[in-house]
Parts: structure tokens; C-alpha cells; sequence
């Protein structure tokens, strides 16, 4: 059986999230794209 990967919330939201997608310029591409789309969840 494989072992399941935990990763904490913290370094999840730290690593993709809203506000680290907002740092870069290509984050900021794809929440740009995201909300064009019309997707519930931006993120």
C-alpha cells in the first residue's frame, strides 16, 4: 500500500493559494483566466 501524502494546510495555502498566486505575474495570469472562465473557486 502507498503512503499517503499530508501536507499541512499552511504549506498548501503557502504554495497555491490565492495570495501566493497573486505574487507572480503568471498567477496572476491564471486567476485572470479563472474568473473569465467563470469558475466557483479562483484559487
Amino acid at each position: 500500500m502507498k503512503k499517503k501524502i499530508r501536507k499541512s494546510s499552511i504549506k498548501r495555502a503557502r504554495m497555491c493559494g490565492f495570495r501566493a498566486r497573486m505574487r507572480t505575474k503568471g498567477g496572476r495570469a491564471i486567476i485572470k483566466r479563472r474568473r473569465a472562465k467563470g469558475r466557483k473557486l479562483n484559487v
